[in-house]
């Protein structure tokens, strides 16, 4: 579990780094700073389950409300945005990872 723990801290970090070049950048590194720092200090057992659980939550109602009116796909392969609707998908997806991440980290954290 300690080695699932530093993974997911890591790649949260990275994708935080990713996000510089993002138009609303600020909130979307918050979002994945959070979920790293979250999973660093899991690994000291230094919150409670239900910390986890709330964050979950959180991320959940987020990566609802960030969900496209149409969704058009992902297209991880491509460098250039299609639509909108691709962007808030990947959002919206990234958002669901770090709500499914806080639940293993509540339940077997």
């Amino acid at each position: 579990m300690k080695l699932f723990k530093i993974l997911f801290g890591i790649l949260f970090v990275i994708f935080a780094y990713l996000q510089l070049n993002d138009p609303d950048s600020g909130i979307w590194i918050g979002v994945y700073s959070f979920a790293a720092l979250a999973c660093f200090m899991s690994i000291r057992e230094l919150w409670p389950s239900w910390v986890f659980y709330v964050l979950a939550a959180g991320y959940v109602v987020a990566a609802v409300l960030q969900w496209p009116p149409e969704f058009e796909g992902v297209f991880f392969g491509e460098t250039a945005m299609r639509s909108l609707n691709i962007e808030l998908a990947r959002e919206s997806l990234g958002l669901g990872l770090c709500a499914l991440v806080m639940v293993v980290l509540g339940k077997w954290g």
